[in-house]
């Protein structure tokens, strides 16, 4: 069990049990999944852009990861239906966890000038998405074998039924809000 399971388990239940008067655990808000997703919009003039993607992603994640393709024709951007313009990952149980943990503690530390990440980027479900601009923050990314930087969007999942139960239960786990309002 990972260090942000037991966490978990054993401080954060109790603590938005008592912030949000929950009288059931089962009830307390809890990560359903996390969703790592990278665009590939260069793809279409080279496909071997995705074979690069996916070894990436694959050893950000630790799980191979699916290609997503188009799903209807767009002329302007030479676009065919079918065709691949990126690669998705999601994570569950113990490998989410581990991401997760990663996530916060190592590559999002790494960030040049990081003062924190948004706290407005939630859909008002309960779910977060977060945007990284280059896949390099990750330490199993080494900087020599990278050809371009990539961005990608990580979407937390929660069973929170409101932004501010999942803004307690993200803030709790350690993610690293911005102090202002922003």
């Amino acid at each position: 069990m990972s260090f942000l399971q037991e966490k978990y388990k054993k401080e954060i239940v109790p603590a938005l049990m008592e912030e949000f008067g929950y009288t059931n655990r089962m009830t307390v808000p809890k990560l359903e999944k996390i969703t790592v997703n990278m665009g590939l919009s260069e793809a279409v003039q080279n496909p071997k852009i995705v074979d690069e993607a996916l070894k990436e992603v694959s050893a950000i994640t630790g799980q191979k990861p699916v290609v997503t393709r188009a799903r209807r024709s767009i002329a302007t951007f030479k676009l065919r239906e079918g065709m691949p313009v990126g690669v998705k990952v999601t994570l569950r149980g113990p490998r989410m966890f581990e991401f997760l943990e990663r996530l916060i503690f190592v590559a999002l530390p790494r960030v040049r000038d990081f003062n924190g990440v948004s706290r407005k980027s939630f859909d008002g479900h309960g779910n977060y998405t977060l945007g990284i601009r280059e896949q390099i923050i990750f330490p199993e990314i080494s900087y020599e074998s990278v050809d371009k930087i990539r961005g990608m969007n990580v979407t937390v999942t929660t069973s929170a039924q409101n932004d501010d139960e999942a803004r307690s239960l993200l803030a709790g786990i350690g993610m690293p809000f911005r102090k202002t309002g922003s």
